[in-house]
């Protein structure tokens, strides 16, 4: 499996490091069976990331014809007001750090993010990921409707005005779509992932290398519907 991690500028560096290292501690544990790059809607560069001035280096184009799973991580920044959106969007100062992060995942859609995201969410061989407001980044390029997701408490409100099916739990996975809730679900979610692609051992011992345990149940559609408590 090869996964692509896109950066963006104003990314949250927890929301990309944590699967990165997941990821790539995976394909330690199996022999190079997982793969794991950084990448940009633009190309090779320095992205600058939402947290003190925070920068990675996006070493690649994000490709969907190269990868098995694309991830998109959230913004970090001031949590503002989703209104602010439509105002700010396109306006001067797009690197602004103090700009509210509806305003910061907002800004990817006037990149070509958008249109490669698309591209990977109508391959049926690609899997999409998202952590914390990188289910926003999906639901705002219109690439979420009718979809169960979930994204970071504070954002479930707008998630689901988009026309997707918000749901609030630490992991979703919708067959070709797993989303992340809040920024530390990001551990949970690369483990996830590992146990899909590669089975229980392999992310149990990164899991164990890690020092860390899972969350939570796994919310897929299967079973039947709960009664209302």
């Amino acid at each position: 499996m090869h996964a692509q991690i896109v950066l963006f500028d104003g990314f949250d560096p927890l929301d990309v490091i944590a699967p990165y290292e997941v990821l790539h501690a995976g394909g330690m544990a199996s022999d190079g069976a997982v793969t794991v790059e950084l990448v940009s809607a633009e190309g090779p560069r320095e992205v600058t990331g939402g947290i003190g001035g925070t920068a990675l280096r996006a070493t690649a184009a994000l490709d969907p014809d190269r990868a098995d799973l694309v991830l998109v991580p959230g913004a970090a920044g001031r949590v503002g007001d989703p209104g602010e959106i439509p105002d700010e969007v396109a306006g001067a100062g797009a690197r602004d750090r103090d700009a509210p992060l509806p305003v910061l995942l907002g800004r990817t859609l006037t990149t070509g993010l958008p249109a490669l995201l698309k591209r990977a969410m109508d391959d049926p061989d690609v899997t999409v990921a998202a952590v914390c407001g990188g289910s926003l980044v999906l639901a705002m390029a219109g690439l979420l409707e009718g979809r169960h997701a979930t994204t970071h408490h504070l954002g479930l409100d707008l998630l689901d005005a988009t026309g997707a099916r918000a749901i609030r739990a630490r992991v979703v996975d919708d067959g070709d779509l797993v989303t992340g809730a809040g920024v530390t679900s990001a551990l949970d979610l690369g483990l996830y992932l590992l146990e899909r692609e590669l089975g229980p051992r392999v992310a149990h011992a990164v899991e164990d290398l890690f020092a860390h345990e899972r969350r939570g149940t796994v919310w897929r559609a299967r079973g039947p519907v709960p009664t209302p408590f």
